[in-house]
């Protein structure tokens, strides 16, 4: 396909996806707005189901979002079909740099199962799952058009506002990097600072690795390893942290990871996880447990039924907070008119 068309039809989707968000959404939360506050406040997932998903406005806002996705990873001018044609062009560049792996590395069973977000054959299974990834993800928050980038920077900062890691020595592991979306901007501005950066994806962590080298950035070192298996010695890591990584795996999983990160902080040291949990309501709720589906991220809904505040106090985590977190300066969490996601930090200490 000519580069120009792919550009154009990749553009027509992102603006369809504006729409969607700023038009069809609001048009189904209205049914549930209208109703009185105390009548909102008592509804639970089945009512806000019975309420709208039968409506034509939800149906056609539940289309749109699965066939856009699909259009924008496999239809005609997708990004796999793009890339896959360019692949002398855009495979591995630094393929003969030997990948790290963890000890025992394997690729989980659940992870292999399903495309997730819809990307043919996942981010794993070829040379160029990275790059289609990196690009899929600039349209993955719409409100955000070109400011995408300032999500994880603002992530970063507060990871590192309150802990001084900026200007210490710190061991900082940032867990399922991916392509280093957060672990560049962490880089950064912790440049005093050792950071660990572990994914399941060599395509994700061979484009990580290109881009830490193109921006300069020595404090890193990359690993396709499991977050659940560091392979790092007990209480070794100031902070521990991941962007987007609890809701792309099972319960157990969670919880073996949470365990794994108990195990490897350092006594009073700090984990904190960007993630997708905190929800206004009941018709947030639904519409992510509609979304998890729809996007090919079955463990969401799994995620959004954990006691995390239970969960991490049996681990043995103190001083938990889980907070709202604002993706862009101009963005009410709770207020909030269009479609976004519910962004959200979970933060625990290990006891000194």
């Amino acid at each position: 396909m000519l580069e120009r068309d792919f550009i154009n039809a990749q553009d027509f989707i992102l603006s369809f996806k504006l729409k969607w968000t700023r038009f069809l959404y609001p048009k189904v939360r209205e049914k549930f707005l209208v109703l009185k506050p105390n009548i909102r406040s008592k509804m639970h997932l089945d009512d806000v189901d019975s309420l709208v998903s039968n409506t034509p406005d939800y149906k056609i806002f539940a289309w749109c979002e699965r066939h856009l996705q699909k259009m924008k990873y496999s239809g005609g001018y997708g990004l796999h079909g793009f890339y896959k044609e360019r692949h002398d062009v855009f495979g591995e560049k630094n393929s003969e740099e030997k990948t790290e792996k963890g000890k025992k590395f394997c690729l989980p069973e659940y992870y292999q199962a399903v495309d997730i977000h819809q990307q043919p054959g996942g981010i794993w299974s070829n040379p160029f799952a990275g790059l289609i990834y990196e690009r899929g993800a600039r349209t993955t928050t719409p409100m955000l058009g070109n400011n995408h980038k300032d999500l994880h920077y603002r992530f970063a900062e507060t990871l590192l506002k309150d802990l001084k890691h900026q200007n210490s020595v710190a061991t900082i592991i940032d867990l399922g990097c991916g392509f280093g979306k957060s672990t560049r901007p962490i880089a950064e501005y912790a440049t005093k600072s050792s950071i660990i950066a572990l994914d399941l994806s060599e395509p994700c962590i061979k484009l990580a690795r290109e881009e830490a080298k193109k921006n300069k950035l020595n404090n890193v070192t990359f690993s396709q390893a499991d977050a659940r298996i560091t392979s790092c010695k007990d209480e070794t890591i100031d902070l521990a942290t991941s962007t987007m990584l609890l809701h792309e795996m099972p319960e157990s999983g969670i919880i073996e990871l949470l365990s794994e990160t108990f195990r490897i902080l350092k006594p009073g040291g700090r984990a904190l996880h960007l993630d997708f949990w905190l929800m206004r309501d009941a018709f947030d709720r639904f519409i992510f447990e509609g979304h998890s589906w729809r996007n090919n991220e079955p463990f969401m809904s799994s995620l959004f039924a954990m006691d995390l505040p239970k969960i991490l106090a049996d681990i043995g985590f103190v001083n938990v907070e889980i907070s709202s977190f604002k993706e862009a300066e101009h963005i009410d969490p709770e207020n909030h008119p269009y479609w976004r996601f519910p962004w959200t930090t979970i933060g625990m200490y290990k006891p000194k």
